[in-house]
């Protein structure tokens, strides 16, 4: 423990005195330049006391939130700094072997200076996260996007064929801060002219008396012809928290099952229904949540034990390493599943139809988006909340349309 702490302090004292090395290239006037250690001084050490006082039987809050924002805010610019200027010394130590043994230098000419340009690069570069992180608190977190996918299946009831559902993931309605942009959001629910409508979990960060304020504004989303259904996420087990007993552990559990019901959805726990069109009919299976290094409480097989093989499936399951760990090679051939959890990580670079970036990618297979494998399929909601860091920046909130078509597999 000893040794982690150290290491760690190292690393923060790299960073702090490569930012500064930038900012004193730069920046001439000594009152200018103790302001900025003062300031650095104090942010530090803000964050220092708000990390050690977090409160491990409250979880995640309006404070914590701010605490995250505040630490990105100022390490990942200063990071950026650091890692430039860093290459940049490489260089000049490299300059200066050079330089005394192939030139025989004077030992205080053989290291080159530092260049105000490169401090100026570093600095420009480090803006853009900064500037991106800012936006991601006051405009991305609720710059919901409608995303409209079509899906492919050579075996879909013809009954079902043009059947549209709408799709919802985290809602994390904890960390909500603006009421007015959440009731936007709600109307571009009803806006979608879709047949049936699945909520894929995680509608509380922790506890269910979060979204005690949001029942009326979700109670919003309209009716469909087919239904309405849900599945639970990781956040909605309460495990994040330390409970002073487990029969409060138990009855919060309790409470955020209920929500579901109180947003008039169905809520399915490791079980199934039969969805029926003109004489045809699809199943829906939907499990609790299972994910790899994640709470393993799905039962795939429970829930559809009783579902024909022949049958066209829809699968519920809010984490994505559900569909790559069981899901895609499963017997029982699970056309479609519907996941969530990843958020994208908030944070990416996404050009529709193009390209698209997140650290996200670097752990989960399927994190955003639609995904294929031996004609069945998984589509992952960027989600609707946010949690952790109160924004977004280029992955942005996410409800979703698909719309099921007969004919041969379009990937």
């Amino acid at each position: 423990m000893g040794f982690r702490f150290i290491f760690i302090a190292v690393i923060f004292l790299l960073i702090e005195a490569y930012a500064y090395q930038a900012f004193k290239t730069l920046i001439k006037p000594r009152w200018l330049l103790l302001s900025y250690i003062f300031v650095s001084i104090f942010l530090f050490a803000y964050l220092v006391y708000s990390f050690t006082q977090f409160d491990r039987s409250e979880g995640q809050t309006r404070h914590t939130m701010f605490v995250m924002a505040m630490m990105l805010l100022v390490y990942v610019p200063k990071i950026i700094v650091t890692i430039i200027l860093l290459g940049e010394d490489i260089f000049r130590l490299g300059a200066s072997v050079v330089n005394y043994f192939m030139y025989n230098a004077p030992r205080n000419e053989m290291m080159p200076n530092r260049r105000k340009f490169i401090s100026q690069v570093a600095l420009g570069l480090a803006a853009v996260p900064f500037l991106s992180l800012i936006y991601g608190i006051f405009e991305g977190k609720y710059n919901f996007k409608v995303v409209k996918q079509t899906v492919f299946f050579p075996d879909l009831p013809d009954a079902f064929d043009g059947f549209k559902i709408t799709q919802i993931s985290d809602v994390h309605s904890g960390s909500f801060d603006n009421a007015e942009k959440i009731n936007y959001a709600i109307d571009l629910i009803n806006e979608q002219d879709t047949d049936m409508i699945l909520f894929t979990g995680d509608i509380v960060n922790t506890h269910a008396t979060e979204m005690h304020p949001w029942l009326e504004t979700f109670n919003r989303i309209k009716d469909y012809k087919y239904g309405k259904f849900a599945v639970l996420g990781n956040h909605d087990y309460g495990e994040y928290v330390t409970w002073p007993t487990q029969t409060l552990k138990n009855e919060n559990f309790e409470g955020i099952k209920s929500l579901y019901g109180q947003i008039g959805f169905d809520l399915l726990l490791n079980e199934h229904r039969y969805v029926e069109k003109d004489g045809s009919k699809i199943a829906l299976v939907g499990v609790e949540n299972w994910g790899n290094n994640f709470k393993q409480a799905g039962d795939l097989n429970k829930a559809s034990q009783q579902v024909n093989q022949d049958d066209f499936k829809i699968l519920m399951s809010h984490d994505p390493s559900h569909w790559e760990y069981e899901i895609k090679e499963h017997p029982k051939n699970f056309h479609l599943t519907f996941s969530g959890h990843t958020h994208g990580m908030q944070f990416g670079i996404e050009i529709p139809g193009y390209f698209k970036w997140s650290l996200a990618e670097y752990i989960y297979k399927q994190w955003a988006g639609l995904y294929e494998n031996k004609g069945r399929y998984v589509y992952v909601n960027r989600g609707f909340g946010f949690h952790a860091y109160p924004g977004r920046v280029g992955i942005m909130p996410e409800i979703t349309v698909i719309e099921l078509k007969k004919g041969k597999n379009v990937t």
